[in-house]
């Protein structure tokens, strides 16, 4: 199969890392920064173009996965898609061309997949898998910060898009974690939110967000979210009357009550820890490369249930732009 990368960025460079180590694949790349083309050349031994419609022409590739800034994705999405490429997209934060684009794909009969990935971390899974089978109404409390500067230590916040207020970094966080909020918790039924500004970051929306959910279930919970952590943290705990967990965001930290015993027991897991140099701890690598094989599974199998959709996308960013509002 061949495969494009589009945007050879800090996120690109690690899908093609992950891709790389199959065998059955070969990449090509398109960026407009000379410097990450050779990158990519000299690392990976993969030749870069200039545009879809040149990689198109000289190489006919079978799909897409586009790692560029998210204001830029519904164009590249349409125009990938046009061309009768399968398509894999980063988050996309806000919902430009949703409904143009899922019916183009429906049209054209390609895949088009959604990144999603922390519904592709073992602790996550775990807990969405335990709490829909839990025997009470559950609450959590769920606390994701980091001091926006820290995101990207190598530039400046202002010189990508977490500096842009629509898609800036707390709705990032909203956007990556909510969906398996969701898919533990149940459909949101009701938000609300207080958000301010605290810091003197250069920024032009709030940095934090204290917020309720109401799930139609009956669960409920508060989700705290910031970029003005000095610390960076991603802690939840899960409570019910016959139910309690806790995760600190680490492969290892994921921690269920016995009630029975009276006694906190670690659930392990095994190749659930990969990490790379200058990210969080809990940002780990192996979810990543889960979800791209995810996205070559439905290739083959067009019956293939994704873990997260466009169609879902597109109703969770608008609780989304409700509890920005």
């Amino acid at each position: 199969m061949k495969i494009i990368v589009i945007g050879l960025g800090s996120m690109g460079k690690r899908r093609i890392r992950l891709l790389s180590e199959r065998k059955d694949i070969q990449l090509f790349g398109i960026d407009s920064q000379k410097s990450r083309c050779e990158e990519a050349k000299d690392k990976y031994g993969i030749k870069c173009y200039s545009s879809i419609s040149e990689v198109v022409a000289a190489e006919h590739p079978d799909a897409a996965v586009i790692s560029t800034s998210p204001l830029s994705h519904a164009a590249i999405i349409k125009e990938c898609l046009q061309n009768n490429l399968h398509v894999f997209t980063e988050i996309n934060l806000v919902a430009d061309g949703y409904a143009e684009n899922m019916e183009l794909a429906q049209e054209k009969g390609k895949v088009l997949f959604l990144s999603s990935t922390f519904l592709y971390r073992k602790e996550t899974q775990t807990i969405i898998e335990k709490a829909n089978k839990a025997s009470c109404l559950l609450n959590y409390i769920y606390h994701i910060g980091q001091y926006l500067p820290d995101w990207h230590p190598w530039e400046s916040y202002n010189n990508y898009f977490i500096g842009n207020p629509r898609t800036n970094g707390c709705r990032e966080i909203m956007a990556i974690d909510m969906p398996w909020i969701v898919t533990a918790f149940g459909a949101i039924k009701n938000v609300s939110a207080v958000k301010s500004k605290n810091t003197e970051l250069n920024i032009n929306y709030n940095d934090n967000y204290l917020i309720t959910i109401e799930h139609e279930n009956g669960n409920k919970g508060v989700l705290a979210v910031d970029v003005v952590t000095r610390k960076s943290i991603r802690h939840i705990d899960v409570y019910g009357e016959t139910f309690q967990m806790s995760w600190n965001g680490t492969a290892d930290s994921l921690t269920e009550y016995d009630i029975e015993n009276k006694t906190e027991k670690k659930i392990k897991f095994k190749d659930a820890s990969e990490h790379v140099d200058g990210y969080a701890a809990f940002i780990t690598e192996n979810p990543y490369r889960e979800e791209l094989n995810a996205f070559l599974a439905q290739i083959i199998n067009p019956e293939a249930v994704p873990a997260w959709t466009f169609e879902k996308d597109y109703e969770l960013l608008k609780i989304i732009d409700q509890i920005e509002a």
